[in-house]
């Protein structure tokens, strides 16, 4: 075989490969040079928050209104199931409300629906429908006697939704999952849930690796690699590369506090965790921040981000934007470089406004716009539009 031979059968494999490239899903990367070389933290993306969440019924929405108003404003938002979340909105950060419940059944039975039922009302849809909420094992929902429903009921139920999308479109850009771990006491009813204690904390860890490999996870250890701490890691050495992380997921800890001391806890670095954790910027374990006000916290998040760290923050908070149609808070949280920027509205809810957070063009992920990877200005999409 002659060498021209050769080199035209290579080119012939390469325009095959472009041409089949362009008609490719939104999970597919876009090809071009210089995009091998950008880093997990140079990029940006699009995240949802209480990700799970369904809106109360009207009934039940009475309910919580006659307690408190602006509750009721701010809980009034749905999303969609994760998958449509992932591919139909380009969302690559969704966020879960987690609580204990090692006995099983603590919230099989919201004291909204008692209500409903003592009233003589129409109750709305069972929360425990085939008893999943009967068994034991982490919850997943927002406030459990009235503001509970959920596309994902369970922990592990949520794992795996996002297991089972993350299978089929296997080079996505990496999914961070925000775990906020809750027990604080319900009101106006007071019930008291399973505070989060070292044997609790331990089964979220726990159940985590009940669905996914180990070898499917973005860890605190994988990016310290050799390096003595965390931090140092992440200052001398970066992000992996971002194509080295395609496919897989990660997970950070929303909790600062008692409980995310009680998750480093002799775990300076968070050596054996699976979950990235909010700590001061100086402290051995500094890779990932949770800081969600980008307008009073602008320069500091521009800063973090400039120095190699990943953050994230908040677009919108309580349905306040999205009805007045307020656009500068979520403009800061994009321009601030935070790698995910979390909303209530990935889409427009037309009878609120036409506010939404989306990235320019239908991208998935787009280079970051502080920690500017060193790829061609016109690489504008990391990943794929979504079509």
């Amino acid at each position: 075989m002659t060498i021209r031979f050769m080199r035209l059968i290579v080119f012939s494999s390469i325009v095959w490969v472009v041409a089949g490239s362009a008609s490719a899903r939104a999970q597919t990367r876009v090809s071009a040079p210089g995009v091998d070389d950008v880093r997990l933290n140079q990029i940006q993306v699009v995240g949802t928050h209480n990700s799970y969440h369904v809106a109360p019924t009207a009934e039940v929405m009475e309910q919580i209104a006659d307690f408190h108003k602006s509750l009721a404003r701010a809980v009034d938002y749905t999303h969609r199931p994760f998958a449509e979340q992932f591919s139909k909105l380009g969302i690559r950060q969704i966020e879960l409300d987690v609580w204990a419940d090692p006995v099983g059944g603590l919230f099989a039975a919201p004291f909204a629906r008692q209500i409903l039922k003592a009233k003589g009302k129409k109750l709305d849809p069972d929360p425990d429908e085939g008893g999943v909420l009967t068994k034991p094992g982490l919850k997943v929902l927002h406030f459990f006697d009235f503001d509970y429903r959920s596309t994902a009921p369970t922990f592990k139920n949520a794992l795996e939704q996002v297991k089972a999308w993350s299978k089929e479109n296997p080079s996505h850009t990496p999914i961070l999952i925000l775990v906020e771990l809750k027990d604080e006491p319900q009101q106006p009813i007071p019930r008291y849930p399973v505070k989060f204690d070292r044997t609790t904390i331990e089964s979220v860890d726990k159940e985590i690796l009940e669905v996914f490999d180990r070898s499917s996870l973005i860890a605190p250890d994988d990016v310290r690699g050799k390096a003595s701490t965390l931090r140092e890691a992440i200052l001398n050495n970066g992000w992996p590369a971002l194509d080295q992380c395609r496919g897989k997921v990660m997970f950070a800890l929303d909790n600062e506090g008692a409980i995310g001391d009680l998750y480093r806890a002799d775990r300076p670095s968070l050596e054996g965790r699976l979950m990235f954790a909010s700590v001061d910027p100086e402290a051995p374990a500094a890779a990932w921040f949770k800081i969600n006000d980008p307008i009073r916290d602008y320069e500091r998040i521009r800063s973090l981000v400039a120095r190699g760290f990943m953050v994230r923050t908040r677009a919108d908070a309580d349905t306040v934007e999205a009805r007045k149609n307020d656009v500068e808070r979520r403009d800061r949280a994009l321009s601030s470089g935070a790698q995910f920027v979390s909303t209530d509205f990935p889409e427009p809810r037309p009878e609120f406004s036409s506010y939404k957070v989306a990235l320019h063009g239908g991208a998935v992920a787009r280079p970051n716009p502080v920690a500017k990877p060193k790829t061609r200005a016109e690489i504008v999409d990391l990943e794929g539009k979504l079509k």
